[in-house]
Order: C-alpha cells, then structure tokens, then sequence
C-alpha cells in the first residue's frame, strides 16, 4: 500500500511532504529517496539523508535532531503502519512505533509523540522505551489533522466538526462544537492558547481559547467554497494566516485581548479588566480606545438586517502564491497519503510557517518544490490608500529545479 501519489518517473528528487517545526525555523521535507531538512529563511539546505526509498512523512523536533518518519512513496523505506523515530546525531532510528493501519500524521514535543491514523490518535511519552499514556476516538481523519502543544492536544472528535482538546498534565478532555462539516484544518498558537479551525467548507476560520473553550474570533475568508491548505498563527498571536485551493493567502487581525483568560470578539467592548491590560501596553495609550477592525463592505456592514457576510470579519490584506501546474495527470507516479495542504491526488501546496511576526514562510511539495517569503507591514502602493499589505519578497525551488 502506498502513502503518497505518484508524481512522475523523470530523474531529480520529488517532494512527498514537509513540515515546518514548532518556531517554522527549519522544515523537513519527505522525499521518495529519503529525507531533508532546511532552513526557513534563508532557504538553505541544512541535512539530506539519502535511504534509497520514499518517505512519505517527516516531521522535525526542534532543529532535526529527532525527526518522525513514515514510509511513503512508490518505493518506501519502512512499512506506512510503522513511525521511526530517527536520531539524526547516529544516523538511526532511536524507536520504532508500529500502529495497525497506516499512520497519517505524527505530531512531537519535547514530552510527547502523537500519532494520527484514519480513526484515532494515539499518545505516547517521549521516552526510551515509549509509554503510550490515550488512545482517543476519531471521525473519520483522512488528512490526519492534529495539534500538539505542550499543554495540550487537539485533534477531530467523534462527529464530524468538532474538536477534541485534551490537557495533557490531567488528560481532561473537552469537546469544541466547532462546525458543522467535517475539520479541514488546524492550528495552535505557539503558547497553546488560542485553536483555530476551518471545516471543509472553507469560508470561514474560527479561533476559541484553549482555557475555556468559547469562541473569540470569526473571519471569513470569503463566500465561495474554498480548500483550505493551512492555517497559521502569528508567534504573538496577534495575527493568522490561511492558504486555499484559490492559491490566496489572506492575513487577519486576531483580538488583541484573545491571549486574556475571558474572551473577546473582534467587535465586543473591552471589560474594565482588559481595559487596564490594554493601558499597560505600550502600543496603546492608556485613553485610546482599541480601534475597530477594518470592514470590507463599509458602512453596509453597519446595516442590521443585510446577511452576515456584510458584517464579518474579512482579511486586512492578501495575495496569490505559487500552485505549480502539478496536476493528477502528470503526476502519475507519487503514490500518497492524504495531509495537511493537500488537494485529493495532488502535491501539498500553500503549507504556512511565521518566522517572526512581520515575516511567513509559504511552502509546497511535488517536483515543483517552492519556497516563498512574505513580508506584511506598511507599504505604500501608487493611486492606492496607506495601510498594511502583504508582499513577496523572495522565492526559489528549493531541491533545485
């Protein structure tokens, strides 16, 4: 059984799949003759391990000192049923984790390992040997959507749309009613406060607090069905970015109180509470109020009985990103397991990383590899209004096509 569909039989690497690690510093990329690692900016080949065999999945802790890896491709290097823990610094795996159906997604901390398969996620400690602490029932999980933290992991529930969040110190478990279609994609803030979630439908992106599960943000990404690629968190939580099969990438504004223990929407007024928070920083004077977040529609967002669409929270700026021309029909070779950013039969595309809090990092699979750099900040555009944008600033394919 393969993991990942086949691109071409052409010579020269082909990217099977890649991830970024916790701060987006570095990303590991799975290819059908072993595996690499780069760092995220610049985009510069750190290691490259050639195992004359697919990996069909890798996943970095830290700066690739222990990766996760799975089989994939038309010739993979281990069973897909299998996660190999790999000890770059011997050059071996360091643990074996054997699951009954083919693994989908691992996730690893310092402390933990999940493991994503089509029904379930399993958890074990990070040791030698492993101890496996849960195993949790899922809907079905084709894309092996899971978040870990250190506090905290969340994955789908048992019916499609929700979420499970589970503490890990305590493995108390809630559950997130967040859509009524079945998650699409997921992320968690670098402090594990916030989850954001989109659903297969693809317009909009819902953030809730990890702390008590309510709901602080709804952004729409637009009103057309879209596949959503990736969604991620801004290092300082005070933004989130998502690509989509539209090959858009759109920023939003996040609450700046979202971080606070009670929650708050982007349009509810600031509690005394947050209203000092807010007075001690130093981006807002103490008798400023916070100012509103921008509106696409202008003062029709203001009128009560138009449809929400009109009212809702739209990206402050977007863009396009590179797709490739990939497509089923040439890529004919690359056998694949469904992830994170992939289109049914296609490469993974639009994978978002943040680098710092100005900077994202856009990656894609396939044999068309990309790489690219965003920038977001103030930046004046002839005949247009200042405010924020965001721009490319760099790009290369980056196995060297």
């Amino acid at each position: 059984m393969n993991t990942r569909p086949v691109i071409d039989d052409s010579s020269g690497p082909v990217a099977l799949s890649a991830s970024f690690n916790s701060d987006a510093s570095c990303f590991a990329v799975g290819l059908d003759s072993g595996f690499c690692v780069f760092n995220s900016d610049p985009c510069e080949l750190k290691a490259s391990r050639d195992l004359n065999a697919g990996v069909g999945c890798a996943e970095m802790l830290g700066r690739y000192n222990y990766l996760a890896l799975v089989g994939g491709g038309k010739n993979p290097r281990w069973p897909q049923t299998k996660v190999l823990i790999w000890d770059d610094a011997k050059q071996k795996p360091a643990i074996t984790l054997e699951q009954k159906t083919a693994v989908l997604r691992v996730r690893l901390t310092k402390s933990y390992i999940a493991i994503a398969i089509q029904n379930s996620i399993h958890l074990y400690k990070f040791s030698s040997p492993p101890e496996r602490t849960a195993v949790f029932e899922t809907a079905d999980n084709p894309l092996g959507i899971c978040c870990l933290g250190s506090k905290v992991v969340a994955f789908p529930g048992r019916s499609p749309g929700k979420v499970q969040l589970v503490e890990l110190g305590s493995g108390n478990v809630s559950i997130i009613p967040a859509h009524t279609s079945a998650l699409r994609a997921m992320d968690l803030s670098t402090d594990g406060r916030l989850l954001a979630t989109a659903s297969e439908t693809g317009t909009l992106i819902r953030v809730f607090s990890t702390q008590n599960c309510t709901k602080i943000a709804e952004l729409r990404r637009g009103v057309d069905p879209a596949y959503i690629f990736s969604i991620a968190i801004s290092p300082d939580s005070s933004m989130l970015a998502v690509t989509s099969d539209k090959s858009t990438l759109h920023v939003f504004d996040l609450p700046t109180a979202a971080s606070s223990h009670s929650p708050l929407t982007p349009t509810s007024p600031l509690s005394p509470s947050s209203q000092r928070r807010r007075s001690q920083s130093p981006q807002v004077p103490a008798n400023e109020e916070p100012a509103p977040p921008p509106q696409k529609w202008g003062f029709l967002s203001r009128i009560p009985l138009l449809p929400r669409v009109f009212s809702d929270i739209y990206s402050f700026a977007s863009t396009s990103f590179e797709m490739g021309d990939e497509s089923p029909a040439t890529n004919s070779t690359l056998s694949y397991l469904p992830a994170l950013g992939s289109l049914p039969n296609r490469p993974q595309k639009g994978i978002l990383g943040w680098i710092d809090d100005a900077t994202l990092i856009c990656i894609g699979t396939g044999r068309d590899a990309r790489w690219e750099r965003f920038r977001i900040g103030e930046k004046a555009v002839a005949g247009e209004e200042p405010g924020r944008r965001i721009w490319r600033d760099g790009w290369r394919k980056y196995l060297g096509g």
